[in-house]
């Protein structure tokens, strides 16, 4: 059985559909995936050992100018590789307008959820075969239950695995233990006030880690280099691929992450994570997995703490991070 799976973007949301892709490969020995997604989120899909072809789409980049995509090079190659396979089956996996008129490139049944539950209703007017998927469900467990009634079989009860191939990302050689921020969010009320940044990278390298530091824009990088300054063993890393990100991630001793993509590739690597919420609630697409600790700024008392920036996030103390840290290093080792 060959099926297409269109889930484009973002980096979270295409994480959270492996765990689906792991049921499906149990219970449908020999199926092979294709999958369709954005090209900066290419190198995901190929992690997952039944997915066969990964067809890169540029929609974000393409919608800049759509008139001169539609027309252009690019457009029709893709066109070229998403017709190129005969399908069983297409699964609409994000649930919206782009994703639809996408899978109606196939000539293949095309499945999704319904009208009442799909992200945008005018989604599943392009869908043969519409389930009905309760939303007040993790996203990585929506997924599931579409997958499973979409193929028919009965989605597990335990807990959805991500099966990533993480023979892939061994670093080599010895290294001193080491933990990861992911301070990079695109929202800035998503952001751990930098000053706590800094004492939370006191008490790290003081409790004898070092502390390694990814970004992905200017902005970024100017945050990290700015703490690196604190102490010798804080180590900016050079621009990585997501590949590049994984391998650094899987070695960490522990993670402290923001809300953004990589906290999900975190998880998926089964790595221990202290994620830190402020205005967004993780219930519904935190981070998924063992080894996850939510921390949610609302949840804690600001008391008389002087206002921090983000607001948002001034209760979320470093202390309050650390010993959340120390409780999950206790429950993993």
């Amino acid at each position: 059985m060959r099926v297409l799976i269109i889930k484009t973007s973002s980096m979270g949301d295409v994480i959270h559909t492996l765990p689906a892709l792991t049921d499906a490969a149990q219970a449908i020995p020999g199926i092979v995936f294709d999958w369709v997604v954005e090209e900066g989120f290419a190198e995901i899909p190929a992690w997952h050992e039944s997915v066969g072809r990964v067809i890169p789409v540029a929609i974000r980049r393409w919608r800049k100018s759509p008139l001169a995509a539609m027309k252009g090079i690019e457009w029709k190659a893709f066109k070229t590789q998403i017709r190129k396979e005969n399908y069983d089956l297409v699964i609409d996996a994000q649930g919206l307008f782009k994703s639809a008129v996408l899978m109606r490139l196939v000539k293949a049944p095309r499945a999704g959820m319904d009208s009442a539950t799909v992200r945008e209703k005018v989604a599943s007017w392009f869908y043969h075969r519409k389930y009905h998927i309760p939303r007040e469900q993790h996203a990585v467990e929506r997924t599931r239950q579409l997958f499973a009634q979409a193929l028919g079989y009965e989605k597990p009860s335990r807990r959805g695995d991500y099966a990533i191939d993480c023979s892939k990302f061994k670093l080599g050689g010895e290294r001193e233990p080491y933990a990861i921020f992911l301070h990079g969010t695109t929202r800035h009320d998503k952001h751990w006030p930098e000053p706590y940044w800094r004492e939370l990278c006191n008490q790290v390298v003081k409790a004898g880690y070092e502390i390694r530091l990814p970004w992905g824009s200017d902005a970024e990088r100017e945050r990290a280099l700015r703490l690196a300054d604190i102490l010798e063993k804080i180590k900016v890393l050079p621009k990585l691929n997501l590949q590049g990100v994984a391998a650094e991630l899987q070695g960490a001793a522990f993670v402290v992450s923001v809300d953004t993509g990589l906290g999900h590739l975190s998880a998926a690597l089964n790595r221990p994570t202290v994620a830190l919420y402020g205005p967004t609630s993780p219930n519904l697409v935190g981070t998924y997995g063992a080894n996850q600790r939510h921390l949610l700024a609302g949840e804690f008392p600001r008391g008389d703490l002087p206002a921090t920036d983000p607001v948002v996030m001034t209760a979320l103390t470093p202390r309050r991070v650390w010993r959340a840290v120390e409780e999950l290093q206790q429950e993993t080792s």
